[in-house]
């Protein structure tokens, strides 16, 4: 799953960053009873992994992280102007056999971005039907 900040702007900073991760661990694991797998991005977007139950659909889980995150951001005042998500999200369903590699291409967001444009975040090249993020 990844979305961004509105207008894509650069809110989460290297302090806000853990305190936000782990919130939203939290929220997710014990309020909305998924798993967390993998939390990772920049300051201006976000990838989490998930392990979705029965009792949630992708479109109500979003609604609720989004909403609920960004209440707690301007709650605790953890930037200097109102936080807000971008409309919109991206969700990939993750095959039991790739949750490893895309655990580490989410945890190492830094290094990716560093390494490539945010254009190639979004490529996934497609190798016997099974897309997967480039390492």
């Amino acid at each position: 799953m990844i979305f961004h900040t509105k207008y894509n702007r650069l809110l989460i900073t290297d302090g806000v960053e853990p305190l936000l991760y782990e919130h939203l661990r939290m929220n997710i694991e014990e309020r909305m009873g998924c798993g967390l797998v993998a939390i990772g991005g920049m300051p201006d977007h976000i990838h989490l992994l998930i392990r979705l139950d029965r009792h949630h659909s992708i479109k109500d889980l979003v609604r609720k992280i989004k909403g609920e995150s960004s209440h707690w951001m301007n709650e605790q005042r953890l930037t200097d102007e109102t936080f807000q998500w971008q409309i919109g999200y991206g969700v990939y369903s993750v095959s039991e056999s790739l949750l490893g590699i895309i655990s580490r291409y989410i945890g190492r967001q830094k290094i990716h971005h560093r390494e490539r444009s945010v254009d190639a975040d979004m490529e996934y090249p497609i190798n016997n039907n099974v897309r997967k993020p480039l390492d």
